[in-house]
């Protein structure tokens, strides 16, 4: 039995994930409209109505723009902890959800998922990590560092889909206004280019497949820089059989299937 992750967009306009096995579907976050997630869904041979769960990162809007939609067109759960569904407005009824503390470890089908605190600006933000078949996949983004305990999480990842948001030169020098670059710099904002850098050279094991770089915003940071940036620090930690992959704004990766 395969296990199969795709992300359909990443980056401050919307945040989806897919991830599968041949009897398992779950979204991660659903911050593009119903319609939106559907159409990435049919391009990857997939539809919404089988999907069998929806896990909910944080309450961003670029998270969960689409939910309330989404939760409505769905008979299965969504799975948040209980902070963030308090920031959520569902509108016409509230959809079957459930809920989970961060730390917690979720079953659903085929799918065992640590679930973990992540530094950000958020009520209650969480990441994951699947299991499934013997092998294990990182979703992480939305962090302004990274701190033990998740460096400490995301060891021995087969595939790692992880945030590369920013260039510092280019978001102090950018158009953003001064109290926010203060926020995407800060602890609780978003992991730079140079964050990743730092990680991958001293602290990264090597295991990954896949490495994905996920959330780079349009206005502060540019494809190359990142790739660039990541490329050597991989190659100073001796990890050249990485595979590094950018994830777009505007249309979904590849579906990695393993």
């Amino acid at each position: 039995m395969s296990v199969r992750i795709c992300v359909l967009g990443s980056g401050s306009g919307g945040n989806c994930t897919f991830v599968a096995t041949e009897r398992t579907r779950i979204l991660v976050d659903a911050g593009f409209s119903y319609r939106e997630i559907k159409t990435r869904l049919r391009k990857i041979g997939e539809d919404p109505e089988r999907l069998d769960a929806v896990l909910i990162t944080h309450e961003h809007s670029d998270h969960v723009a689409g939910l309330p939609v989404l939760a409505r067109k769905l008979s299965n759960p969504i799975f948040l902890t209980r902070l963030t569904e308090s920031r959520l407005e569902w509108g016409e009824a509230r959809p079957p959800v459930e809920i989970f503390q961060a730390g917690q470890r979720i079953s659903i089908g085929d799918f065992e998922i640590d679930s973990f605190t992540v530094p950000h600006d958020a009520i209650d933000p969480v990441a994951f990590c699947f299991r499934a078949e013997g092998l294990k996949l990182g979703v992480i983004t939305d962090l302004g560092y990274m701190p033990e305990s998740v460096k400490h999480q995301i060891r021995g990842c087969d595939f790692l889909v992880l945030e590369s948001n920013h260039d510092l030169d280019m978001l102090r020098v950018g158009p953003y206004p001064w109290f926010v670059k203060q926020r995407v710099m800060s602890r609780v904002g978003h992991l730079s280019n140079h964050a990743v850098s730092e990680f991958l050279t001293a602290d990264y094991d090597r295991a990954s497949q896949v490495l994905v770089l996920a959330h780079l915003s349009e206005q502060n940071n540019h494809p190359e820089i990142a790739r660039l940036t990541a490329i050597q620090a991989l190659q100073a930690a001796g990890a050249e059989a990485t595979r590094l992959v950018l994830a777009e704004q505007w249309r979904p990766t590849e579906m990695f299937q393993f």
